[in-house]
This record gives C-alpha cells, sequence and structure tokens, in this order.
C-alpha cells in the first residue's frame, strides 16, 4: 500500500509508465491495489494452507523491470521495482519495496506548433531552445530519476479482521514525497463477504529547477526570474470503501468507492501556453526586450477532489479465469472518465498461462483547460494546455505470458498504448488550420517480472 505522487521535472512533468497512471493502467492506486490482490488470491491456483503453529512462511521476493518508452523519441522510462514480503510472527507480515525509475526524452511544454521557428527559456532560466516551424513544441532536457522506499505491517485482528499499515518516502531531483496509510478487512457471511475501508495522506514537496512560476505570468528572457518563486508543497488524502463478494465457486465480484482531496501546489511548473492573434493564429510578441513571443505559465485551482466507482467481476471458466473491470471518475475541475478493462487467463498447462488484456479510456476536458489563449481577450482565472487534462480517448492492448519456475513464478508482459487528443473547439484558426495540434501518442510497454521464495 504506496502513495504515489505525479512528480515534477525539469523538463516537463510527463508521468512515466508509473504516473502516466490513468491513461495506460499502471496507476499506483494503494488502497485499490490492495483489495485486487485479495481479489485475485481467490481465484488463483489455491489458497494458501495454514502454517503450522510456529512454522513461519519463507520469504516471499517480487520483482519487475519496466520499459515505458513514447514514439518520436519522447519520455522514455526504465523502472526497477523489488518487494520483500516475510511472515516476522504467525499471520503477521513485514513487507519491504524499493522501486528505481529513471526518465529520459523530450516532453511538451504546451505550447502549440507555428509556422515560424519558436524559442522558448529553459525551465532553469539558464539557456534558450528552438523548435523548427510545424514541430511540436518539445523541451529535450527533460530528465529524472526516483527512488522511494515503503514499508508495511500485515496484522491480524482476531480470526476474521486483518489490519495493514504503512509508509513510504520518495525522492527526485526537484521533488519529494512522504506517506502514510492503513487499511482495514473484515470477513462475514462464513467468509464470502469481505468489506474494506482504508485511508492515506501524502505530503509533497516540490522544487522546481529554475524556481515555481507564478501561475499565468509570462516567460522571461534569460536570466530573468522575477516571474519565479521558491519551492511549493501539497497535501493529498484518499479514502477507499470496499466490498468483495463470492457469488459462487466460480465468481467474485468486488465494488469500490474512492475520494481523493488534494490541496497546495496543484500546477506543472514546466508547462505554457501560447498566446496567438485571434484571426492569423501567428504568435504575438512577448515581454520588451525578451526577443520571445507570449508565452503564459500555467496556472492551476489549488484544490481538487475527485470522486470513483470501480466494479470488477472475476470468473473461472473451465480452468481458464475472465476478468472484467470498470472505472468511473469524476472531479470538481470538470473532468471525467470511463476505464473498461478486459483480461482473459488461458491456462495452457497446470505450469504456464497466457493472459490477452484490452483497456479502454475516455476522458472529458477540465474546466479550465486552453489548447491556447487569444491576444486581447481576458486571461481567465485558470488555464492549462496539458495534454493530460484535455478531452482524449486512449486504448491499451497487450499480451502476458507467465509460469511457473522451480522456486516461483516469472511473466513478460508486452502491451501497446494510443492517445488520440481533441484540440479545444475555435482553436484551429489562421496558419493553425494546417497543423496538428493534438497528435497522437504511442507508446510501447514491456515488463518482465519474477518472483521467487526462499
Amino acid at each position: 500500500m504506496q502513495l504515489r505522487h505525479s512528480g515534477t521535472r525539469d523538463g516537463g512533468t510527463d508521468e512515466s509508465a508509473g504516473r502516466r497512471a490513468t491513461e495506460i493502467g499502471c496507476e499506483a492506486r494503494p488502497l485499490a491495489a490492495a483489495l485486487t490482490a485479495a481479489t485475485c488470491a481467490l481465484l488463483g491456483p489455491g489458497a494458501p494452507s495454514v502454517v503450522a503453529a510456529q512454522e513461519l512462511a519463507p520469504l516471499d521476493v517480487d520483482t519487475a523491470l519496466l520499459y515505458y518508452g513514447e514514439a518520436d523519441g519522447r519520455v522514455q522510462d526504465l523502472s526497477f521495482n523489488a518487494t520483500l514480503r516475510k511472515e516476522l510472527k504467525e499471520e503477521s507480515f513485514l513487507s519491504l519495496k524499493l522501486a528505481v525509475d529513471t526518465l529520459t526524452g523530450a516532453s511538451p511544454n504546451g505550447a502549440v506548433p507555428s509556422t515560424r521557428v519558436q524559442t522558448f527559456t529553459r525551465p532553469s532560466g539558464k539557456d534558450r531552445y528552438s523548435v523548427a516551424p510545424g514541430e511540436h513544441p518539445l523541451d529535450d532536457t527533460f530528465h529524472d530519476s526516483r527512488t522511494a522506499l515503503d514499508a508495511s505491517w500485515q496484522q491480524p485482528l482476531g480470526r476474521l479482521a486483518l489490519l495493514d499499515v504503512g509508509l513510504g518516502f520518495s525522492t527526485e531531483y526537484d521533488y519529494e514525497h512522504a506517506g502514510v496509510n492503513a487499511r482495514i478487512a473484515r470477513d462475514f457471511n462464513k467468509r464470502n463477504t469481505t468489506l474494506s475501508a482504508g485511508i492515506a495522506y501524502g505530503r509533497d514537496n516540490v522544487d522546481p529547477v529554475g524556481g515555481s512560476p507564478i501561475g499565468l505570468a509570462p516567460m522571461l528572457e534569460v536570466g530573468n526570474a522575477s516571474n519565479k518563486l521558491g519551492g511549493r508543497s501539497k497535501d493529498v488524502t484518499d479514502f477507499l470503501l470496499g466490498v468483495t463478494q463470492v457469488i459462487d465457486r466460480h465468481t467474485l465480484v468486488q465494488l469500490n468507492y474512492s475520494l481523493s482531496r488534494s490541496d497546495g501546489y496543484l500546477s506543472d511548473p514546466y508547462k505554457v501556453l501560447s498566446v496567438v492573434d485571434p484571426t492569423t493564429a501567428e504568435p504575438v510578441a512577448g515581454p520588451a526586450g525578451s526577443g520571445l513571443n507570449l508565452y503564459l505559465y500555467e496556472k492551476r485551482p489549488d484544490a481538487r477532489e475527485k470522486q470513483s466507482v470501480y466494479a470488477l467481476v472475476k470468473r473461472d471458466v473451465g480452468g481458464d479465469v475472465l476478468d472484467v473491470s470498470f472505472r468511473y471518475m469524476t472531479d470538481d475541475w470538470g473532468i471525467d472518465s470511463e476505464t473498461v478493462e478486459l483480461r482473459y487467463r488461458f491456462n495452457l498447462r497446470a505450469d504456464k498461462y497466457l493472459q490477452p488484456h484490452v483497456r479502454f479510456y475516455s476522458q472529458s476536458a477540465a474546466d479550465f483547460y486552453h489548447t491556447l489563449l487569444f491576444a486581447g481577450r481576458p486571461v481567465p482565472d485558470f488555464a492549462s494546455a496539458d495534454y493530460r487534462l484535455g478531452e482524449f480517448d486512449a486504448v491499451t492492448m497487450g499480451i502476458k505470458l507467465g509460469m511457473k519456475t522451480r522456486r516461483g513464478e516469472m511473466s513478460t508482459r508486452l502491451e501497446l498504448y494510443r492517445q488520440s487528443g481533441t484540440p479545444e473547439p475555435g482553436t484551429a484558426v489562421g496558419v493553425l488550420a494546417g497543423l496538428d495540434l493534438n497528435p497522437d501518442l504511442r507508446a510501447v510497454i514491456a515488463q518482465f517480472t519474477y518472483r521467487f521464495g526462499r
């Protein structure tokens, strides 16, 4: 149960394979993940046998190496995760997790393409970079590394209840996160019904390269940091309520409700918006003497509340396992999203399985999402051109091959991801009418896992 965040880093804030969660299905929702893991265990090869008195379970080691790569030289993420789980006393387990991410590549800065060369001041404020006519503006200095450590303790409360508490810490070049979480679950109805409730709290501190920009302030020339402030912070609190029900010996269903509240600095300090002429769509001049076009740093509200409902049906079909889930999310930023996910596990033999996977995702745009801003019109209170806050559809398709080994299990997963966005209505005017304001995003996801006990 780890509370993870969306970090910020030089050159952009692209949420890597782990953090581009909502779109590609790798979301680290700690409380829901714990419930899902319990659900999977019920329809797995069989529940573990009762451990004899004084005989403790062996150390369980779970490792994963994941690669996420976007096309056209964009974000590349290589991450390694290792989890150790050991029963220290009867039915009480300690889990320790290490995660290391390395990200490189180019990240969209939020500006729209142009028929002219565009020049930008880098986030550090010490240099510039230029983008050729017709190209989507990307900052190619995007790079970062993240190290995260998490620990959790699982303790039975009597014969039918279970308590799980944890804490975590992660650090990046410009970001630090610390969090705590707790979950309690209780069985009813001859252990055919499980009710669960959890809470997680995280504190994130961000110290952007070059400072955190004043919202909707213009980009300035190299060496001028009068539009920047110091470090900022945010608090995130998550709540979850869930129920898991065994319908019959072949079918299990799960229903979760979650509520998330974020307060503090929620803007991306590396994203900007283009300001163009409302008729020609040509860039307008920036601050006098800067030599730049007019680009405004984004500004998001300082609070966000998200609610979601998640439903899962898992069924044994002649020895194979069908897994269908649906998730609906809504927030007070105006974003509504739906996710439909389907997996079917073909058990080829007692020691091998093949699992195709398809995931469909769709979301509406945030109320303050703007592809660009027009000169001469009132500047809104909040504005962002981050495509992750815009309207888009996405599909993920892939397959996983798993097999048992002498000491455990290993698997290989390969998936393709494609995202298609929709520009804000009325923005493809003038010279922009012939340019792609929201190019499709394509990515490859590959993962290798190995689990063993000793």
